[in-house]
């Protein structure tokens, strides 16, 4: 029975609930972690359309403005964590359970891989969905315009920003995700998640999760001339949306923003806690997971990303993950057995 406490968990407690949370984790069933993952997604979106809605017309200071929408966002990840849905960025957590033997590589990957496939659906469908309530067009389509306007900032982030405000968003996340595990209350959980979630879209970092929702939506409607002409009147100026395209979104920004955030959560939130509270501090074990991130910043680097390359990329990557000693079969009980043919079939004789 669970001892009746009214503080927080304590630090060490919280790195053991994360990873015994992380086996199970690994061990749903694919229909139900992708199911959790699609609500995961339409959650964040939520959070980003709320965002969106809320700040468009705000006659606040630049920072106000900033602190208003980063506290509607927080709807986000209080959906996720309390209604219960399965959430990429917050799994990068698992690396916890990963390091300390708890998940193997092959069940990391999987659930990664179907929270992110889940996470990008739920988004999709929220983003249609939306599009088709034409909130859009709210007071003169100023609604859309901002839309459109973060979307297209987004897309024209370098690749390195994309990757800095990655990692910095995904540190925030992570944390707020590690002190609701610390929490006892509903109350608890919602106060661990605002002020992380807040200083994060406030300072303009980089969720990929979200911008599954920001700019697919920006795309969808570039194409309305109301839209554009609310956005310009907005901006002052023209706006340029050459880059705001489907594949300018993969490449320019859901790839480095991903390969950012899986580096905050899971190097320097995961990895940082896990060798402070669950181990001795190893160096060996450090050095394994800086390895892991630095196969992870250049699997797909923006000179090289053909195909071809992209596969073999991921194939070295997972090698290199599930290496093991190669172990010798057993000395067979008839010694004369060794020079046997292997497949089983004899040599063909020559005339």
């Amino acid at each position: 029975m669970e001892e009746l406490r009214v503080d927080a968990y304590s630090p060490t407690e919280i790195a053991k609930k994360v990873a015994a949370v992380a086996q199970k984790k690994s061990g749903l069933d694919s229909f139900r972690l992708f199911v959790l993952a699609i609500l995961a997604g339409a959650f964040i979106s939520l959070g980003a359309e709320f965002y969106t809605l809320v700040v468009h017309d705000s006659r606040l200071a630049f920072g106000l403005n900033k602190l208003v929408g980063g506290f509607v966002f927080s709807l986000g990840l209080i959906l996720v964590v309390l209604a219960g849905a399965e959430l990429f960025t917050g799994n990068t957590l698992m690396v916890m359970g990963f390091v300390d033997g708890i998940i193997n590589t092959r069940g990391l990957l999987r659930s990664w891989a179907i929270a992110y496939m889940g996470n990008f659906v739920g988004s999709l469908a929220l983003v249609l969905l939306m599009y088709s309530t034409r909130q859009w067009t709210f007071n003169n389509a100023m609604v859309g315009g901002k839309a459109l306007l973060i979307a297209n900032a987004k897309i024209n982030l370098t690749f390195v920003e994309a990757f800095g405000r990655g990692i910095l968003c995904n540190v925030l996340v992570c944390l707020a995700v590690w002190l609701c595990f610390g929490a006892r209350s509903t109350t608890d959980k919602i106060l661990a998640i605002i002020f992380p979630i807040t200083a994060f879209v406030a300072s303009g970092f980089e969720h990929c999760v979200a911008n599954m929702y920001f700019v697919p939506m920006g795309i969808i409607l570039k194409g309305k001339a109301t839209v554009v002409a609310a956005a310009e009147a907005m901006a002052g100026k023209q706006v340029v949306l050459t880059n705001l395209t489907t594949s300018g979104f993969l490449v320019s920004n859901l790839l480095p923003v991903t390969l950012g955030n899986i580096v905050g959560g899971s190097l320097f939130v995961g990895l940082v806690y896990w060798s402070i509270y669950l181990r001795e501090f190893s160096f060996q074990s450090l050095l394994r997971m800086i390895q892991i991130a630095f196969r992870l910043i250049f699997l797909l680097s923006p000179r090289d990303l053909t195909p071809s390359r992209i596969a073999a990329n991921v194939s070295g990557f997972y090698a290199f993950l599930s290496r093991r000693k190669e172990k010798r079969p057993p000395l067979p009980r008839d010694l004369t057995t060794l020079w046997d043919d292997p497949s089983g079939e004899e040599e063909e004789t020559k005339d």
